[in-house]
């Protein structure tokens, strides 16, 4: 794990940067001293998002950076603006001035953290970063924590599947369990079939490298919280192949395994009274010749079958043993985090993370909480009459009901066949930037967990 991701230290010298909105620009140049004013208006500044001017002093030493927030109608459009404006600043130490407060100065805050990410596990680019001291106003811990889960869930996804097994993923959260004093429980290969995980089993007995259970847990007091990521370290398809161009980002398919890891962070790190569970099913889904085929009819945990019509659609089929298992206990709630179907990205492209909820408390609380963190997340149905598009008369369950329609509705409605105790929300993400935006580079990313975060204390009563 890498380190925290943290500010400067306040005891540091630092430069102000002067972040502004476009509609306070005449008034914050009538305060300024006339040179800075005559500066600003001769090169164009607008306080557009991404604006940004350096003022030097007759030495030439940088003395103060103004950066634009944009209008009202850019801040709508675009997320983390303050990140676009403070990329590329000169490396040292700088502060935040602002007339921003609540959620938008929070929105900055994280913003100058995650700004400074770079994967660089296979390229030292010897960059030198600006680093920023916390705004006043901002609950420095929560913001810390925040921005180090991201970079854990970005980690994790970026990572490519020959460095990102199963065994480096429990490893994963092996790290963030010694972190905070959580425990972890590993179930690994023919153990899977003696645990009664047999989904689980069969989706991964393929691979070279041996599927596992990963569970951990931490914290004794508070409602009991589980979450269940798919942790599908690289998607070929199986049998039902991937054509190569969309096996390009398989590496990407435990992506809610990496984001149920990045949460799990936020939540310990702020020492939230939960009872924590975290479940992790990591399997690669290979061809070989002990692959499990189209037409197979697989027996699951909780004893219904599963008629399998199209092999690259396992990620439901291990996350059901977990959802299983993750029921049993009986908690307060359960979420799973999924890179689940292609169809949820039709409905809602790559910037909005889905989600289900047979919790109304939470969905709405959900709802309100994106806006509040910037985290965009949208409520599809648990739609009751699709129930027959997943049984398929031969067994209980299909996985892969054919026709195409509401693909991201019949993968959701045969998750919750397998949670009957606990409320249960189900969230399908993308896990993935796929071109550069403020604050997060194309790669890896983390989506709903902090929407899910912030709405936590009212939907749970902590």
């Amino acid at each position: 794990m890498r380190p925290p991701v943290k500010f400067l230290s306040s005891d540091h010298a630092t430069v102000p940067v002067q972040a502004l909105r476009a509609e306070e620009l005449e008034d914050v140049l009538d305060t300024l001293p006339s040179a800075q004013a005559a500066w600003l208006r001769a090169t164009g500044f607008t306080g557009a998002i991404g604006d940004r001017q350096l003022i030097s002093d007759d030495a030439g030493r940088l003395v103060r950076v103004f950066a634009g927030l944009g209008t009202p109608e850019q801040r709508r459009r675009k997320r983390f603006g303050l990140a676009e404006a403070v990329q590329g600043l000169p490396a040292g130490g700088y502060h935040l001035e602002t007339t921003l407060e609540g959620a938008d100065l929070d929105e900055a805050a994280l913003a100058l953290l995650l700004a400074g990410y770079r994967f660089d596990r296979y390229r030292a680019t010897g960059e030198d970063l600006p680093r920023f001291t916390a705004p006043a106003g901002v609950d420095r811990a929560r913001i810390e924590a925040i921005a180090t889960g991201e970079a854990l869930t970005r980690d994790l996804i970026n990572t490519p599947a020959n460095d990102m097994g199963p065994q480096e993923l429990a490893e994963a959260a092996i790290a963030l369990a010694q972190t905070h004093g959580a425990r972890v429980a590993v179930t690994e290969g023919e153990a899977l079939l003696e645990k009664n995980l047999p989904l689980i089993h069969t989706v991964g007995r393929a691979a070279r490298r041996a599927p596992r259970l990963i569970d951990l847990r931490w914290g004794a007091t508070g409602p009991k919280l589980t979450l269940v990521g798919k942790g599908v370290i690289f998607d070929t398809g199986g049998l039902n192949l991937k054509p190569g161009a969309s096996m390009a980002l398989m590496k990407k398919d435990m992506g809610g395994a990496a984001t149920v890891l990045g949460l799990a962070h936020m939540i310990m790190a702020l020492e939230m009274d939960v009872q924590l569970r975290v479940l992790i099913p990591a399997v690669e889904n290979a061809v070989a010749g002990d692959a499990f085929r189209p037409g197979d009819i697989l027996h699951s945990r909780k004893g219904l079958t599963v008629e399998i019509n199209n092999t690259d659609a396992e990620g439901r089929l291990v996350l059901a043993d977990a959802l299983a298992l993750a029921d049993e206990e009986n908690p307060d709630h359960i979420v799973s985090f999924a890179t689940l179907t292609g169809a949820a990205r039709v409905a809602v492209g790559p910037d909005i993370a889905p989600f289900f909820s047979t919790d109304e408390t939470l969905a709405t609380t959900l709802a309100q909480a994106a806006g509040e963190v910037a985290d965009p997340v949208w409520r599809l149905p648990f739609h009751d009459a699709y129930e027959a598009m997943i049984e398929p008369g031969i067994a209980d369950l299909d996985n892969a009901p054919k026709g195409g329609f509401a693909g991201a509705i019949t993968a959701a409605l045969f998750l919750r066949r397998f949670v009957e105790a606990a409320p249960y929300t189900h969230f399908d993400v993308y896990g993935w930037q796929p071109s550069p935006s403020p604050a997060r580079p194309k790669g890896g990313v983390g989506q709903g967990a902090r929407a899910l975060l912030q709405a936590l204390p009212k939907a749970l009563d902590l």
